[in-house]
């Protein structure tokens, strides 16, 4: 169901090598541009001298506006950047059209409301995932690599809690707005729109296509105690797109569950909720399964309500 018009050499099956090297090549290189440029910016937008710069880049997060500088520098340089990557790369490389018209009339607010609560349950299980995830012990011999892992996961969750303990509505406000809007159009054009039916092409096989797209979604977030959840949402995000043809389905999906988890985060911090961002040590069974039993209700219905509307429109109805 996927959308993915094009007739261009480098987009056909047998130029994949070549079609991935183009697609890592332009992406890092429009991500790192883009960073770049952001942050050529902060100093004047923010009122950061160079050196508190630098020190923020390093981890000092002790730097007035700070917060909002990083926002600012993860929202144009990677919300926007994967946008502005796919967008070059549909456009002037492989000349491929989603058709964003057909796309928008296979929205509807039945099918909306049910992928919310589809996703809505999905992050209820996921809890579940993110507990597991965070058991995980590598075997002696790996015990190096088991040590950087968890000093990178330390690093990331550092620079998480900092990102996300807003002060002032504007800065949840700005929260909303990157890590849920721009990352959640930004990463589900890319991923969704671009890299997932690439997959299904290359292999053959929209399932195989969907489950290794969110295996290089979660990867490229380069955080190893949470990959297994960050896969399990890619592939629900992937499925979405599958069964009803259309982006906006996980692209809304994807800003509801980061946007609400900003939400969730902003008022336990204001001491509303009783919600620790560190904590994966327990894990509510009974909400997990209530959430995988809404999940797959949810997503069975989904299915079965756009298989028969696609199904209408194939016959002409």
């Amino acid at each position: 169901m996927e959308i993915y018009e094009t007739q261009a050499e480098i987009a056909q099956r047998k130029s994949w090598l070549l079609s991935l090297v183009v697609i890592v090549l332009v992406t890092f290189g429009t991500l790192i541009l883009l960073q770049a440029f952001s942050l050529a910016f902060v100093p004047f937008l923010f009122n950061l001298s160079v050196d508190d710069l630098l020190g923020l880049m390093s981890g000092n997060y002790d730097v007035p506006n700070g917060r909002m500088a990083l926002l600012f520098v993860q929202g144009i340089g990677s919300g926007i950047g994967f946008w502005v990557a796919a967008w070059i790369i549909l456009k002037y490389i492989e000349k491929a059209d989603l058709h964003w018209e057909i796309q928008g009339e296979r929205l509807n607010s039945k099918n909306l409301i049910l992928c919310l609560g589809i996703t809505l349950g999905a992050m209820l299980f996921n809890g579940l995932l993110v507990y597991w995830n965070a058991q995980l012990k590598l075997p002696e011999p790996m015990s190096g690599l088991e040590t950087w892992m968890k000093e990178m996961e330390t690093q990331l969750m550092d620079l998480t809690k900092y990102l996300t303990d807003f002060q002032t509505i504007p800065e949840l406000l700005a929260g909303v707005l990157v890590i849920g809007v721009l990352a959640g159009v930004g990463e589900e054009v890319f991923f969704r729109g671009l890299i997932q039916p690439k997959m299904q092409g290359y292999f053959k096989s929209a399932h195989w296509g969907i489950w290794i797209t969110a295996i290089i979604f979660s990867a490229i977030h380069v955080q190893f105690y949470g990959f297994v959840p960050r896969v399990f949402l890619g592939a629900l995000f992937g499925y979405l797109y599958h069964y009803s043809g259309s982006l906006w389905y996980p692209i809304l999906a994807h800003i509801f569950n980061n946007g609400l988890t900003v939400l969730i985060v902003y008022f336990s911090n204001q001491g509303a909720l009783d919600f620790d961002l560190e904590s994966s040590d327990t894990v509510s069974y009974p909400a997990a399964l209530f959430g995988l039993l809404v999940l797959i209700l949810g997503f069975l219905y989904f299915r079965k309500v756009n298989q028969q509307a696609n199904a209408e429109l194939d016959q002409g109805i």
